[in-house]
This record gives structure tokens, sequence and C-alpha cells, in this order.
């Protein structure tokens, strides 16, 4: 089906270098999830694999087959952007079937695969609508069947749900990982979202100015996260770092413990702030403690916790929860 390998990939703008040396192997049929900050180089290997960008240097193989210098059409890949990109005049209907239609395909095949991927991505209904007469969560769903009639080894996802709202995003989610359970393709999906790359994903490869911080499954990088970087990009909201003294105490130069694993007293704990702000989320609630020597420090805590602004609040660092750093990278216990 679809194993991609990018070996010694390099990528080069002029005298800047935002691919300087990425060895990458996706499985074929894993949803792998490409997420970082912005300007990571995640869009640009995406496009590499697409075809869209040339490399400087190294090789990329799509099922064995060298596809280095291969043109989009010839890579068996089919890529689903941010922007839909569907077609105004033509119906839902015509959107999805525009690749085969180029393609000169029998309208007897082009009006099964159309009805296929609409019955999968659940347009039946939609067929005869124009993009206009469509929520965002549709267009995007017509442009994710234009992908499927095309019969890929490889889909490839440009931050497809950035332009959602939050509830149509959730949705979406979902529908991808129940799209990507039906047919089993390889997918690969780019994002600076951890939460999207966390609840998708098989495999997740967190990107750093154009290297590969740490590579594996979701709850992997979150329980053992191989560099601070990693631990403070996977979970929402982020870790909470400790230096100096507190840190000294551990025998690492930085201490980490993320804001659910931090216990909060009205008395007797390891560290003493005052309440900053609280947002209640209804299931949990986010508190924000203010420290003198290490400043803000993020708990989560119970949906009904009541607490007053400005109240003292004692912190416990529960020690089997704990992440020690040396040089940025975690120490392992």
């Amino acid at each position: 089906m679809g194993q991609v390998l990018l070996k010694s990939v390099r990528k080069s703008f002029g005298s800047a270098e935002v691919i300087p040396d990425l060895s990458l192997a996706i499985p074929d049929g894993s949803f792998t999830v490409l997420v970082g900050p912005s300007g990571c180089g995640k869009s640009t290997i995406l496009r590499m694999i697409a075809g869209l960008e040339d490399v400087s240097s190294g090789t990329i193989k799509i099922n064995d087959r060298d596809v280095t210098y291969r043109e989009p059409s010839q890579r068996g890949i089919a890529m689903v952007f941010q922007s839909y990109a569907l077609y105004p005049h033509m119906t839902v209907a015509e959107n999805i079937g525009f690749g085969m239609i180029l393609a000169k395909r029998p309208k007897a095949e082009i009006n099964k695969r159309v009805g296929e991927a609409a019955a999968i991505l659940r347009l039946e209904h939609l067929l005869d609508r124009k993009p206009k007469q469509l929520s965002g969560g549709q267009r995007q769903r017509v442009a994710i069947g234009r992908a499927i009639t095309r019969d890929p080894q490889v889909f490839l996802f440009d931050e497809p749900l950035s332009n959602l709202d939050a509830s149509l995003r959730g949705q979406m989610r979902v529908e991808l990982a129940e799209l990507h359970s039906k047919i089993g393709a390889t997918m690969i999906y780019v994002t600076h979202d951890q939460v999207e790359a966390m609840t998708m994903a098989d495999q997740i490869v967190v990107l750093n100015n154009g290297r590969i911080e740490q590579q594996g499954m979701p709850m992997e990088l979150y329980i053992a996260p191989k560099t601070r970087f990693v631990a403070g990009f996977i979970g929402a909201p982020s870790m909470n770092f400790f230096e100096g003294s507190i840190a000294s105490q551990h025998d690492c130069d930085a201490l980490g413990v993320r804001p659910e694993h931090i216990g909060l007293r009205d008395d007797d704990g390891d560290l003493t702030g005052r309440i900053r702000h609280a947002e209640q989320l209804g299931s949990d609630t986010i508190i924000y403690v203010h420290h003198d020597d290490y400043g803000q420090i993020t708990v989560r805590a119970e949906g009904n916790r009541v607490l007053d602004i400005g109240s003292t609040v004692h912190l416990t660092l529960p020690a089997e929860h704990l992440h020690r750093f040396r040089n940025g990278f975690r120490i392992q216990d």
C-alpha cells in the first residue's frame, strides 16, 4: 500500500537550510502526524513527499519506489489542503469526481467511485448541491472525497481543520479517524495542534527547527518525552518546568511536572503560591498560581473546586510524576 521512507533529506531555500538532515520511516497503513510549532519544517516535509517542493539532497521512496524527482501525479499520493479548493460552479458530485473526469474515465466508473466516496463521508444527500450551500465541515469532506476517488497509496493532509470552528474541528477529528479505520490507507497529517496529534495519530513525529525531536505513539511521548522540548509541546496545558534550587535537589538542571499531576492543598505542600486566575471548564478547572521564585505554575484540578483569587495555596509535586532534564534531555530513572 503506502510505506514512505525519507533518507538523509535536506532542504534549503537559498542560504537558509530549513531541513538539515532528516530520515523518517512512515509505516504502511499508519496515521502519522507531523507536529511542531510554526516554522519547524513540517509543511515543507509534506510538500517534498507530495513533489510540490524539490529536495536539495536525499531520497524519498513510496513502496520502495524512488519518487524523489517524479511529478506529483506519478507518486500515488492525494493531498488535502487547509483551503478546500473546490470549484464553486460545480456540484458536490462533480467536485468529488473531478480528477476522474480530467482523466476521461468512463461515466459509470466515475459515478460508482463518487457514490462510494460519498457513502464513506456521509455526503450522499448533498451530491447535487454547490459548495456555497455547504458548511465548512461539509466542504472539507468534499475535498477529502475528491482525494479518495484517486485511490492513492498515501493521503497527505496539510492542516485541513484549521479553518473550522472548535466544535467542527472536534467532529472532523472523529471523522478522519473513522475514515482511516475504514480504508486503511497510509495517512500523513500536518498540524501545529498537539491535541489533533494526540487524538488521531498512531504515530507522532515531533519536529523542531527541521529536526525530529521524538517519534512514537501518542502516550509514549506523553509519558516518556525524550527532551524538554517534547515534554513542553505535548500535553495541554503545557508541562511546568522548575529550575534553580528545586531542580538541584533532584540532581538535574530542570524539573518538569504536568498540571494534572500537581496536588493542591490548603496547607503543607512542596511549594506555596497565590491564585492569580482560575478557568472553570466544567469537568475540570485550570488554576494559575504565582510563585515568587518560579513565576506562573499551572494546575489542573477538579471541575467543582471553588477557589478565591489571591488566596494562598500549597502545591505538592508527586515524585512518581516528576521528569528530570539535563542539557535539554530527559534523565531516565
